[in-house]
């Protein structure tokens, strides 16, 4: 019986993993704005346990993506824990799990995914709520750079106030931490260029570190937990764990 029902799947030629399988897949290209190799792997044994909606885990590895608020990721691959779908979804096009799950994380960012990052509309509009010395930031042409000793340079074009007559160059050092899983920030900072110059840049990072709550960058439906940040070979990588609560859907 079971054997019959996959088998007669509207999938030609398919099994239950399978469907499942490029249905995730689907889902998750779905949450993006624009997306390279995606790649959903469902692990059901036996595969007879996919129409109680009972799976055994399923890993998911996505290159070259980019998000609806302009974010860019080079990489992510996730390792999801055992859970319990509702199978009948999937053929709607749907992925609905019945309880939360975990999954173990790793994202990778390129120098060229930070720099797009930190110059898109959704960064730079947080970034200009903040204010010096009573008046509004403009920034412009931020640009970051991965160190080989491990930290990160940023420099932007910073106008101090709208009649400002030129922008402020801005240059600093800094290395990235995690604390409490839930919050990364610049740390051991440097500043260059002149006393107004330093005052700006420190004031920059207390705005940015105050940005740089990860319940904020999440999906629907998830809480994500960072462990460990690595630097190596220009890319900035994090390891850490997704909650999900439920399978997010596109805003």
């Amino acid at each position: 019986m079971t054997s019959f029902v996959l088998g007669n799947l509207p999938f030609p030629g398919q099994g239950g993993d399978q469907v499942v399988s490029k249905a995730v897949s689907s889902a998750i290209a779905a949450l993006f704005k624009r997306t390279g190799k995606l790649e959903a792997n469902v692990r059901a044994e036996p595969v007879a346990k996919l129409l109680q909606g009972s799976v055994d885990g399923f890993d998911f590895i996505g290159h070259s993506m980019l998000m609806y608020n302009g974010l860019r990721i080079k990489a992510m691959e996730l390792f999801v824990q055992a859970v319990s779908i509702d199978f009948g979804a999937i053929f709607k096009g749907q992925v609905q799990i019945k309880q939360p799950t975990q999954a173990s994380l790793r994202v990778v960012l390129t120098e060229e995914d930070l720099t797009t990052s930190f110059n898109t509309p959704f960064v730079v509009e947080k970034l200009q709520q903040m204010q010096f010395e009573g008046k509004s930031l403009y920034f412009s042409d931020t640009e970051m750079v991965l160190n080989d000793d491990k930290t990160i340079e940023l420099t932007s074009q910073i106008r101090v106030g709208s009649t400002s007559a030129s922008p402020n160059f801005i240059s600093l050092t800094a290395r990235v931490e995690v604390f409490n899983r839930t919050k990364l920030a610049f740390v051991d900072v440097t500043c260059g260029g002149t006393d107004q110059d330093i005052a700006l840049g420190k004031a920059i990072v207390e705005h940015v570190n105050a940005l740089l709550d990860l319940d904020s960058f999440a999906l629907d439906g998830t809480q994500l937990r960072i462990d460990k940040v690595r630097m190596r070979n220009k890319e900035l990588v994090f390891y850490g764990v997704a909650h999900i609560n439920q399978f997010p859907t596109k805003k």
